[in-house]
């Protein structure tokens, strides 16, 4: 939806901070404002207008003294200005503005009353309070320059080079300065041992049908991502039902060619559904020729992020330019159900439920990362059903037993395709709804990660190479392809800070250490097991 830019702390020029926020323009095109408030603290916002296209510019002061900037939608916001914020008096038909009254109404304890995705600061006189969503939707930074002023910001190239230190803002937190960091998401099934509940295929389909639903909320033309694997299928398919006719739903796809696995089954799916279907192809020579850009934006060097979000960026720059703001995307239902291949070599129930919690927890990390900075490059919003909260708590306390693929046969997230598997008035074909998982990476087309490595590693001499842990002693680099985007990284985030704001994704209990699907072994025998063992669908 937008960048925010806080420094909490008098003397820094306004002119300056007005570039320190322009530095993210891209995530706001629409328009953008700056407030010092009486104190001398600077709020700046860079805006993406999604709802409330006329009255809803930020920075928004609340019925006081509080003003406050935020990144993100909150869902809910109707219902809390009828409920609980009846008798508060509002500016804007703005979803962002219940968060400042919220503020108002009760003090910091009250994050938990938003249903959303969300990076907000609220400012009131020297006080203030910053929050994230609970698991990292939106991104949030957070450092101290040398004269002790606090920085928050949705994008690091804005506050990297003015902070002594820096870091993530961690998900499902806020800070103020008389708490500190204070843990406010505290879900049961972050508990292991609370997957005890029993296996409800209709609570599955509804309530996935209802965070589908809650997530239309916009005022502008908007799509879906579709690649054609399960999860953004059966996004598109609940929206298209909750559509009807009433409106054009324009569905997505991208690959180096029309035969890419990814197009293939994206077209199937789209022809199943009747959307307004567009392909967008890139060239292996455009990828490569744009990593650069691609990592000053992204604000990573993980492998996985950069293969994953190069064809997202492209596809993003198509989608904006046919002036659709917000998409659907899948993101989610593989750390969830235990999508991902290298599940089926879990060791036990308790190790496969343990890696689901471990992977929900860190998606921030990597593919909520990749979701929101290769598409806010372009001013592109990306919703996320899969992880509403509700059916976060159904999905992720069912019994483990119930989601791992060795119990149907090598069948991963058997149980969100047997939800969605009706006889009459079908979501999606059977070819699509049975599909094996793909990485978004290989489904574009398999020669993509092939010519990518071959590429990075053409670009490190073996001597480059051999100096790799002195030039970077924290998470060093492992392979050609990994320290060439490390170096490019370090070129534009050369702070010791900036690296540790990376994590590497790497698939548990597999020899390879390639985050590619195709590298687990269990890939090629999952094409052979699920061939055979149809019949138990």
């Amino acid at each position: 939806m937008c960048g925010i830019l806080a420094i909490i702390g008098k003397g820094k020029e306004e002119a300056l901070v007005q570039q320190l926020s322009k530095r993210m323009s891209h995530r706001g095109p629409d328009e953008s404002d700056i407030h010092v408030t009486e104190n001398g603290h600077i709020l700046s916002h860079e805006r993406l207008s999604i709802v409330d296209l006329h009255t809803g510019k930020q920075p928004i002061q609340g019925t006081s003294s509080a003003w406050m900037v935020h990144n993100g939608e909150i869902y809910n916001h109707s219902a809390l200005r009828e409920t609980v914020l009846k008798h508060h008096t509002f500016r804007t038909t703005s979803d962002s503005e219940v968060i400042v009254h919220l503020y108002e109404e009760f003090g910091y304890d009250f994050c938990d009353y938003l249903d959303g995705m969300f990076a907000f600061v609220v400012v009131d006189g020297d006080d203030f309070i910053v929050g994230r969503d609970p698991l990292g939707i939106k991104p949030l930074y957070y450092g101290i320059d040398e004269r002790g002023r606090y920085y928050f910001a949705s994008e690091m190239k804005s506050i990297a080079d003015q902070c002594k230190t820096f870091s993530t803002f961690p998900p499902g937190h806020y800070y103020t300065n008389k708490t500190g960091f204070v843990k406010y998401y505290k879900p049961e099934w972050e508990d292991d041992l609370k997957a005890v509940e029993e296996l409800d295929y209709t609570a599955i389909k509804e309530t996935l049908t209802e965070a589908v639903r809650k997530r239309l909320m916009a005022d502008v033309p908007f799509g879906v991502l579709l690649s054609g694997g399960l999860d953004s299928s059966l996004t598109s398919s609940i929206a298209k039902r909750l559509l009807g006719d009433s409106q054009t739903l324009h569905s997505f796809s991208i690959g180096l060619d029309e035969n890419a696995p990814d197009l293939v089954a994206a077209r199937k799916v789209a022809e199943f559904l009747g959307t307004e279907h567009h392909e967008v192809y890139f060239s292996i020579e455009e990828g490569i020729k744009n990593i650069e850009n691609l990592i000053w934006h992204l604000e990573t060097y993980d492998v996985t992020s950069i293969r994953a979000s190069t064809p997202m960026y492209f596809m993003s720059k198509k989608i904006t330019d046919l002036g659709i703001k917000m998409v659907l995307s899948g993101e989610g239902a593989d750390e969830i159900f235990g999508g991902y291949l290298y599940f089926r070599n879990a060791p036990s129930s308790e190790d496969f439920q343990k890696e689901t919690i471990e992977r929900v927890q860190k998606l921030f990390t990597a593919d909520l990362l990749r979701a929101d900075k290769s598409t806010m490059a372009h001013g592109l919003e990306a919703r996320v059903p899969f992880l509403d909260k509700e059916f976060l708590e159904l999905a992720i306390k069912i019994k483990p037993e119930e989601k791992q693929p060795k119990r149907y046969k090598g069948i991963e997230k058997y149980i969100l395709r047997k939800a969605f598997d009706t006889k009459e008035q079908p979501y999606l074909p059977d070819e699509v709804l049975w599909r094996q998982k793909e990485q978004f990476s290989d489904g574009v087309g398999y020669n993509w990660i092939d010519q990518l490595i071959e590429y990075c590693t053409t670009q490190v001499s073996d001597v480059e190479f051999a100096k790799a842990k002195d030039l970077f002693p924290y998470n060093t680099p492992t392979s050609k392809e990994a320290f060439y985007y490390r170096t490019i990284f370090h070129k534009h985030f050369p702070q010791e800070s900036a690296a540790q704001t990376v994590r590497k994704w790497i698939p548990k209990w597999q020899e390879n250490q390639d985050p590619s699907g195709r590298a687990n072994a269990a890939h090629v025998q999952a094409d052979i097991e699920i061939a055979k063992e149809k019949e138990i669908v």
